[in-house]
């Protein structure tokens, strides 16, 4: 007995740990949260949250931590129970009746099978994904006609808004009610999310004139890692993934991070080009000034912050130098901006 409980000591210290771990200082617990797809109803509830916090603690912070399945819930066993017994009952009395008089239909209805694909939130969000990632390497590819890269770029911004307008929906649903507060409230919970952010970024793209085919690299980010993680977690078992994709795929999630900080630089550098596109005939005011708003709700929304911060500190310790240096007079206009941006 002693030594089973002993070898249950180190497992119980690191349940302890994980539930004393601070997730809302750790940016990278936000970003988590925000990729996961489950009901909103399971969402809410403080089991769902600690099972997945502690997955989070496992990936992340302590690998030899041992998460157990998440249990269902003991309300619907009963129902199991009495349906079971009822199906076991009417069976019973088919086979005492005899095989004759069973009706020719019956057996026509095959039994449900577990392996059969379904097309719940998951597979749509992977299929969606996949098709934006292939659309989107075809805008950028250098061989293909104008027209068609331009048809391509579009499609793809519009696939990515699809996604995440989709993900939003699933996740937080609609407001209870279609009054002031009751919208203010549901739209506060889903300003702070990354598909929210994703959905105003493609729509103020696709809805301009100007095609900026740098605007896919942050799709093209965000699609990858979708895809990779399906993969892991739904073909783990298939030869051919094993043979042609877990590299890839294990690469991929390994480096969650190194995408992050790509699509943040490039998001930052689509702001600077948009305001050099002020100087040109294709310049578009309104939009620049949306993409603005949305760079800064970018800086402080906690599942972007971080990387954003960071490049932005980058940014400062390479720039500032050289204009204090060359162009003393841009510094008042850059600090009043700085002053807007950080507000």
């Amino acid at each position: 007995m002693s030594g089973e409980g002993g070898g249950e000591d180190p497992q119980k210290l690191k349940r302890i740990a994980a539930a004393a771990y601070d997730y809302d200082m750790d940016p990278r617990w936000s970003d988590y949260w925000s990729n996961v797809l489950i009901p909103p109803h399971m969402a809410a509830r403080d089991d769902v949250v600690k099972h997945f916090k502690c997955k989070f603690y496992q990936r992340y912070i302590d690998p030899d931590l041992i998460v157990e399945p998440m249990a269902t819930s003991s309300s619907s066993q009963p129902a199991r129970t009495s349906a079971t017994s009822a199906t076991h009952e009417s069976s019973t009395r088919q086979r005492s009746t005899g095989s004759s008089s069973r009706p020719s239909g019956a057996s026509s209805t095959p039994p449900p099978n577990s392996t059969s694909l379904r097309w719940d939130q998951q597979t749509i969000q992977f299929s969606v994904n996949a098709w934006v990632f292939v659309v989107a390497v075809l805008a950028i590819f250098p061989l293909v006609p104008k027209n068609l890269s331009d048809r391509a770029y579009r499609l793809s911004l519009l696939g990515t808004a699809c996604s995440s307008v989709y993900s939003l929906y699933s996740l937080y649903g609609k407001p209870r009610a279609w009054n002031l507060q009751a919208v203010q409230v549901w739209f506060q919970s889903v300003i702070v999310t990354k598909d929210f952010i994703y959905s105003v970024y493609c729509l103020t793209f696709v809805s301009s004139n100007l095609c900026l085919k740098f605007a896919l690299i942050p799709i093209l980010c965000r699609a990858l890692e979708h895809v990779a993680k399906f993969l892991r977690r739904n073909f783990s078992r298939s030869s051919l993934y094993r043979k042609y994709l877990e590299d890839a795929c294990i690469r991929v999630e390994s480096n969650t991070t190194t995408l992050s900080i790509l699509s943040s630089q490039a998001e930052i550098g689509l702001g600077v080009l948009l305001i050099i596109s002020l100087l040109s005939w294709q310049r578009n005011i309104i939009q620049t000034f949306m993409y603005w708003q949305l760079l800064k709700l970018m800086y402080h929304t906690p599942a972007t912050a971080s990387y954003h911060q960071s490049a932005w500190a980058k940014i400062g310790r390479s720039v500032n130098p050289l204009i204090q240096s060359y162009t003393p007079f841009l510094s008042t206009p850059i600090s009043a901006a700085q002053r807007w941006f950080l507000r």
